[in-house]
């Protein structure tokens, strides 16, 4: 008898990726039906109407919901501030996430005023990832574990995800990933993070180039690019953007590091995150170029680049409306209304 082939903790998230479930075309054309009857103008509310289809095609119902939105933190610290490519010290990370218990930041606010749910999931912060200059951040259990842990934001009925990110550092390993991805001078992808200096930005740009050096035998597969460069939260993200796809939950996804996540996904296959909406353009110069690189357009340009899913906190606001206004709205017979001529 032959020996049982041996599974790597890698196998089982390519699996996930393999069988993922498509977008329910049924219920994307019932709503561009019932679209057509409502009493407007055709396509007179712009990307509402599409957001509403796209909602509809991921949840695969019509009209689509949103009751149970829920906004998912996930806090991560890294080695690689050791090396000064912060303007604050590791420390935040957890002094953030008390925070936000606290209900003292921005997210809570902007959670609070649009009746979002929100859940803070530790990524071990006391425990840095490894110093990616030198030496991997995680090895391949670690990273499939911290995906897995991700995964748990889908529980409880949810019906829209928003994924968003705290971590002192993690602009420098979101820059690694997209550099590794997709190439080009590692100065192209780096920036302020939360406000260098251009001293500091050298020094960020210098541990990417160092880090892709040092794992440059290690990048042609996304899953590796991942776990040598990247960090616990954001294999949480991609762990959660995975599991979303096959509980047939839309996900927002938010800034710069978030995007990261959905750009190792996407690196494994192109469509894995059509049931992904970015919800912001940061500030950050890498955003626009790795969205771009995605072919995807954000929601909103509102010059942010706070992290915490404060941009794709905003952005849900605007997709539940925009599934209200579809289930709400009077047709045309309904209404009394008489439609187009001709």
């Amino acid at each position: 008898m032959p020996p049982a082939e041996s599974v790597l903790p890698f196998d089982d998230i390519r699996n996930l990726v393999r069988s993922m479930p498509d977008a329910d075309e049924a219920a994307a054309a019932a709503v561009r039906a019932r679209d057509a009857e409502l009493t407007k103008p055709a396509g007179s509310l712009g990307r509402l109407e599409t957001l509403a289809e796209w909602l509809a095609s991921w949840q695969g119902k019509a009209p689509p919901t949103v009751d149970r939105p829920l906004v998912a933190i996930f806090a991560g610290n890294h080695g690689v501030v050791a090396r000064g490519v912060s303007a604050f010290p590791g420390a935040v990370t957890q002094q953030m996430v008390e925070n936000f218990a606290a209900g003292g930041a921005a997210i809570n606010q902007i959670c609070l005023t649009l009746d979002l749910g929100l859940k803070v999931f530790d990524l071990g912060l006391d425990v840095p990832t490894g110093d990616i200059t030198v030496e991997a951040a995680m090895d391949e259990v670690a990273c499939a574990r911290a995906m897995a842990f991700g995964m748990e934001a889908t529980a409880g009925g949810i019906d829209l995800l928003c994924v968003g990110e705290m971590g002192i550092g993690n602009t420098t390993v979101a820059a690694a990933i997209f550099n590794a991805l997709y190439g080009g001078p590692a100065v192209e992808w780096v920036g302020p993070g939360t406000g260098l200096d251009a001293s500091g930005i050298e020094r960020k740009a210098a541990a990417v180039e160092a880090a892709l050096d040092v794992h440059r035998n290690g990048l042609s597969d996304p899953l590796e690019v991942l776990r040598r460069v990247g960090g616990r939260e954001v294999a949480a993200m991609a762990g959660a953007i995975l599991a979303a796809r096959h509980g047939r939950i839309p996900v927002i996804v938010d800034g710069y590091v978030a995007t990261s996540a959905a750009a190792v996904i996407h690196a494994m296959d192109a469509g894995a995150i059509d049931h992904c909406l970015f919800g912001h353009l940061s500030t950050e110069p890498g955003h626009r170029r790795a969205l771009d690189r995605m072919g995807r357009r954000p929601l909103l340009d509102l010059d942010m680049r706070l992290g915490e899913g404060s941009g794709a906190a905003l952005a849900a606001g605007i997709v539940r409306s925009a599934a209200r206004v579809h289930a709400g709205m009077a047709t045309f017979s309904q209404a009394g209304v008489s439609g187009k001529e001709g």
